[in-house]
């Protein structure tokens, strides 16, 4: 058996790691340079952010690329939803492997494809009935949410299939309707995974530049648009500013999205611990309805 080596383990890691981090806190260190040059050192400063809150092109750009993420991640969690469940629930049904594979395709197709394909569909569109009506908000909404929605749908089944489907048969056989059963059963069991669907749509929605440089038009530029044009004519500091201040926003969402899922782990183990309590206390005939006494509890107190 060959013994890890774990000088060189350890070497490897912190080479990976410091090519990985290295540029990005560099970018958040001459984000407060004083000078233009973004390499050479000058002195600190906080010029750069106050000439960025100034800046009237990013901001709008900011602002739609905001608004244009948040219309996608609530669209794709709302049609991703029911698409995880069609496909975790519904079994092979007739033209399940022609859903399966419409529902995936996004994922293994590149988007220059997609954005040409959907730039062609818009213009016929709008060529025969006059919709949309050129390029803009509403077709870069929908290209976003045709590519984030195989994100949510994979998210989402997979987590349904890792369900006990106890809770939702008691329910039925208790006279509840299917509706009923999704939205005050089910979907409070998958809601992490609808909060990790709702923050990946957010998130590839916010930075996509392929898409939006297809499907964009006159007065629809989002942020990566800007970025990228301004970044071909030279680096500039103010672009590491608005970086800095975007993994600020990252890494703050990740604490506190980090935090909640431990909250939730420490409830759950401690419903586990009272339900077992439940279970050895209660005069049971046979052991062999503790567990299951047990995950129906936890199941209970998730939802």
């Amino acid at each position: 058996m060959i013994k890890p080596n774990k000088p060189l383990s350890a070497t490897v890691l912190t080479l990976g790691f410091l090519f990985l981090y290295i540029p990005i806190i560099s970018l958040v260190v001459f984000s407060f340079n004083e000078s233009k040059l973004v390499t050479v050192w000058s002195g600190f400063s906080l010029k750069w952010y106050g000439a960025l809150l100034h800046d009237d092109e990013l901001l709008t750009a900011a602002w739609l690329s905001l608004k244009i993420g948040l219309m996608t991640a609530c669209a794709s969690v709302v049609i991703g939803t029911w698409a995880g469940f069609v496909l975790a629930r519904f079994g092979r049904f007739r033209g399940f492997t022609f859903f399966a594979g419409m529902i995936n395709a996004p994922l293994v197709i590149p988007e220059v494809i997609q954005g040409i394909s959907l730039l062609l569909l818009f213009v016929a569109l709008e060529q025969m009935i006059g919709w949309p009506k050129g390029r803009g908000v509403l077709t870069m909404w929908i290209g976003h949410v045709m590519l984030c929605v195989s994100y949510v749908a994979i998210i989402v089944q997979s987590r349904i299939k890792e369900l006990n489907r106890s809770l939702e048969e008691a329910a039925l056989d208790l006279g509840a309707t299917p509706f009923k059963v999704f939205f005050v059963i089910t979907l409070p069991l998958i809601s992490q995974a609808l909060l990790s669907g709702w923050l990946l749509s957010f998130t590839l929605s916010i930075d996509d530049l392929v898409l939006s440089a297809f499907l964009s038009g006159p007065g629809s530029t989002t942020l990566p648009l800007v970025v990228f044009s301004r970044v071909r004519l030279g680096l500039n500091p103010e672009m590491n500013a608005l970086a800095t201040l975007f993994i600020t926003a990252v890494t703050i969402g990740v604490i506190v999205v980090n935090q909640w899922m431990l909250m939730r782990d420490r409830k759950r183990t401690r419903d586990m611990q009272m339900a077992f309590a439940i279970a050895d206390a209660a005069d049971t005939p046979s052991t062999t309805t503790r567990p299951a006494v047990a995950t129906s509890a936890l199941d209970t107190a998730n939802a």
